[in-house]
Parts: C-alpha cells; structure tokens; sequence
C-alpha cells in the first residue's frame, strides 16, 4: 500500500507568495519518520547502527560568512551596521537570483515546513523553510519550535527561508562572490540559500533575523545557551561556536532552557529555538552523557560524522572535517525545560577559548568590564567551524556572535547593559581555552574544572572568596575555588617560561586595545578604562 504524503496538516497559505505557482508536488510538514524515508529515498542520508540519520554536506562543512549578504533597501537601510560582515547586495541581484532559484524549483517536489521561532508566543517568529531537500525539512523540524496541527492550519508566515542547495550561481552574471550565495531581504521576509547544503545557514539567517527585530522591541537577542536550578536561578553562557556553551549549559543537575539563541525581555528569558545543535568532534559519553545520548537515538541528524564498517560513529575522526554535528530535539535531553522560558538570569558567563593561554580560568567583571568584554567578544575560531579555518584563530566577535548581528553592536550592549543593572546579574569570563602556554604548545583546560567553577560561581560560592588583581587584564581572579587546583587559577603560574608568558599577556592586551578603538567614539571613558591595564 503507497504512503499518502499529501493529508498533512499544512496553512492556507500557499507558495504562490515566493512565485511557486504551480509546484503542486510541495510536501508539506512531514513528520520525522515520513522525513526519515524520503532522505534516505533520495539518498541525502543512510542510518547509523542506532536509527540516527547521518548526512554529509558535500563540500561545505560550515557556514560561508564570506558569501552571506542583506540587502540593501529603504526600510532597513538606515538601520544596518554595514561592514565587512553585513555586506549589501542590491534588489536588482536579489529578484534576478530569486527567478532563477523559482524556476530551478519548479516543479520539483519541495519539502515545506511551518514553525516557531521564539517560545514566548508575545515574540514569536513564524517560520516557513522550503528546500528541495527532505533533511533541511528534517533539520527545521528539529531545531524550531514545532506548531500543534491546529497552529498550523492558520500558520502565516513571518520569514521564509528559500533553500535550493543544489542550484549554483554564476558570479560574472548574477553578482555574487562565488557559486553560493546566501541573501536576506528584510523587506521582502525572504532568505535565499543556494550552492551549500549545510543545515547552519537555514538556522543561522533565522537568527540574524531575530537579532534584528527584537532591539526594536526593547528584548534582547542573545547568542547564548541558558540553564536553570531548581530553585529557579538562571544563568545564561555568552560564546561562539566551540567554546562551550552547548557543553556546559547540558547539566544534568540543572533544567536546560536552550544551548545556543535566547531573547530577553521584561518577563524573562526564552529560547528561540526547539532543538540543539552540538558538535561532536571527540564526544564521549563519559565527558559528555547528555549529548552523547542523543547521537544514539532515532530522530537525531549526525552532520558529517564518519561511520566506521558497523555504521558505529566514530567521533574521533576529522577526516571529514572538525565541524561534525547533530541536531536534535530539545525534549531528547531529560532534563529540558518543556517550556523553553526562563527567569531573569543571576548569572551571565561570557565563554572564551583564548587561543594565548593567558586569561585565567575565571574572572568576575565589573559591570564596566563586562560592558567592554562583551562589545570585544574575544574568542577564537574553532578548526572547521568556517571554512578555511584549520587550526584555533584568536578573533574579536562583537557581542560574541557578530557574524550574526545586523545593528551596531552598541545597540545590543546597551540592552545588556540596561537588563544587567535592572536585575542585579553577576557577570563572569570564563576561559574554554588553552592553559599552560598558547595553542600548540599548552593544552586545553580540563572540562571538569570548568564544570567546577561554573558550579561554585553559579551556587554563589565564590562571593565570599578573596580576589586577586591580574595586572594585565585588570580581572578580578578568585584565590580559590573548592575542587579546583589552585595553581591554575592565576595563568601565568602555569607557564614554565615566564617570560614567554608576559609577552604574550601584552601582546593580546594590545590587540584588545586596537580592536576596541573602532568603538571608542561611542564609548564612554569609564568603558574604554575598563580594558587591559598592562
């Protein structure tokens, strides 16, 4: 007996809006095993030896920043912070690329899915992805929030992602960089994605999207994961990709509200999303249970992890790249909020993988230099994470997610700032990164010790502890924190060469220095002072 696609609930709003007009092969808002069947009939996917789907995206297995643009228009012109990263792209080359990805899809059997972006429903996002392939529908499904099927009879949608991973531009023609191209037009709620089939940049240009409409509505969109205790107490983790918020944020003694976008606004904080996207590059079950569980169930999409002759993950290998993934729902993780909403946060981390091994393991900040941490975003780009990016890169991302953040980062710092003040929250930097000498040459802090901390500063432990003033950075470091050796907790203690330690501390203080200049004519004098000292 042929399986009937064509009965799923779907709204009345058709496709005609994109200029799909007579795609009636549209499959819309298929369930996981329904999705499960045409990824593997399509042959965009096999099975693990434990029901998990596993897709390879071909040639790009990361995000292609180089190749993302907004289009420049009235309604949003003034808006934009335009730089190297929010690059424009005009209308003239956006409606040519839009014909032309409408009638490459044409007539080809489409796979639609409504959602949710934003589990405050005062703040939602309506979310339609259409792709022609059934693991984008899979990856949607299980990263955004999912409609009841009443929801999704009268789902209008808000923004659309148009995905055609298998049509590729012509740079001399159509005016992109290269044959891919990622386009987000404000105006017309459309994002276009073409020649990369990697899932990051369906959820990320939702992202941005989002970091784009919510400051007008005085909430702040964070790049961030978010747990609670079970007394309430929330704290959020501020990092880029591979610096651990995904990681960290999955305790099992504490409610995960979500590992990577929240907002917050005047009721609290709430996840954007209804999923989790992890790496998977060395995961263990015995470092990391939660996560490693989920890459054992059906539902869940490994990105790129090598299967060894039993269809057994290998997440040691890195043949295929650093950047191996799996997506999953939220609800695979047992101790998820089934909400997705949260408190207002009494802890904020921001996350850095210092790629010098100088910044200690942590430090509280000031409300000053938290200001100043959070507009400089240091971190380091994570091997795979971007293509091109082979090995750890000491970076400076604005408000820890720059590639992502359409305004001025000032904009979102002051909305931290306001929210931080308003309700008391303690601040934390938290070094991921290396320990005991630079990339190569030291070695990565130890996940335990970090776990450690995180516990003790979010308990409250460590604000009856003495402080020690680092002379460089002007951080404020505990002499100790129970269960954590003490010896690592001031940085320069761990290096064998001293020396070789100084020079580094002051070369990444001159680097924190030059790259706040760019925001030093809105800055204030207390905000510039609130940077490296030494």
């Amino acid at each position: 007996m042929s399986i009937d696609y064509k009965n799923q609930p779907k709204s009345s709003v058709k496709l005609d809006y994109l200029g799909l007009r007579n795609n009636g092969s549209a499959l819309w808002n298929l369930t996981p095993s329904q999705l499960y069947e045409q990824a593997i009939k399509n042959r965009e996917a096999v099975l693990t030896d434990k029901m998990a789907l596993r897709v390879l995206t071909g040639k790009y297995t990361g995000r292609s920043p180089e190749d993302r643009f907004i289009v420049e228009e009235k309604s949003s012109k003034n808006k934009i912070d335009w730089n190297s990263i929010n690059k424009p792209v005009s209308e003239e080359v956006f409606e040519n690329l839009h014909r032309k990805v409408v009638d490459y899809l044409e007539g080809k059997s489409l796979f639609v899915k409504d959602l949710f972006c934003g589990a405050d429903p005062k703040y939602r996002l309506n979310v339609r992805v259409v792709s022609e392939v059934a693991y984008h529908a899979l990856f949607a499904h299980n990263m955004f929030i999912n409609p009841s099927n009443d929801e999704l009879k009268v789902h209008e949608p808000g923004f659309t992602v148009l995905a055609a991973p298998n049509f590729q531009a012509d740079p001399d023609v159509d005016g992109t960089r290269t044959n891919t191209f990622i386009l987000c037009n404000l105006k017309k709620k459309l994002i276009l994605i073409g020649g990369t089939l990697y899932s990051g940049e369906v959820k990320k240009g939702i992202f941005s999207v989002m970091n784009y409409l919510l400051p007008q509505q005085n909430v702040m969109p964070m790049h961030c994961s978010a747990n609670m205790d079970h007394n309430g107490k929330t704290a959020v983790y501020f990092g880029l990709s591979g610096t651990g918020k995904t990681t960290l944020s999955a305790d099992s003694d504490k409610i995960l509200i979500g590992d990577d976008e929240h907002g917050w606004s005047d009721n609290g904080i709430f996840n954007f999303e209804g999923g989790c996207y992890a790496k998977t590059i060395n995961l263990t079950a015995e470092n990391e249970p939660e996560i490693f569980e989920t890459t054992q169930m059906p539902g869940t999409i490994l990105e790129n992890v090598v299967l060894d002759a039993n269809r057994t993950p290998d997440f040691d290998d890195d043949s295929l790249t650093q950047n191996t993934r799996c997506a999953y729902p939220i609800s695979f993780i047992p101790n998820a909020s089934e909400t997705g909403l949260g408190n207002h946060p009494k802890n904020i981390i921001f996350l850095t993988a210092d790629a010098f091994g100088v910044l200690p393991p942590v430090s509280k900040l000031t409300p000053e230099q938290a200001m100043y941490h959070f507009i400089s975003g240091y971190t380091a780009k994570v091997a795979g994470t971007e293509r091109g990016v082979n090995e750890p890169q000491a970076t400076f991302s604005a408000c820890f997610g720059s590639p992502f953040m359409p305004l001025h980062p000032t904009v979102y710092a002051e909305l931290l700032a306001e929210k931080i003040r308003k309700h008391n929250s303690n601040v934390w930097l938290v070094n991921t990164g290396w320990t005991g000498g630079m990339y190569g040459t030291g070695k990565r802090m130890s996940l335990p010790h970090t776990r450690r901390i995180l516990s003790e500063a979010i308990a409250g432990n460590l604000d009856s502890v003495s402080y020690y003033t680092e002379p460089v950075f002007g951080l404020q470091i505990p002499e100790s924190v129970d269960g954590v050796p003490t010896e690592i907790l001031k940085p320069r203690n761990t290096w064998t060469d001293k020396e070789a330690y100084n020079k580094k501390a002051s070369q990444l203080a001159r680097m924190f220095r030059d790259n706040f200049n760019r925001f030093s004519d809105k800055a204030s004098k207390e905000l510039i002072e609130a940077g490296p000292v030494g």
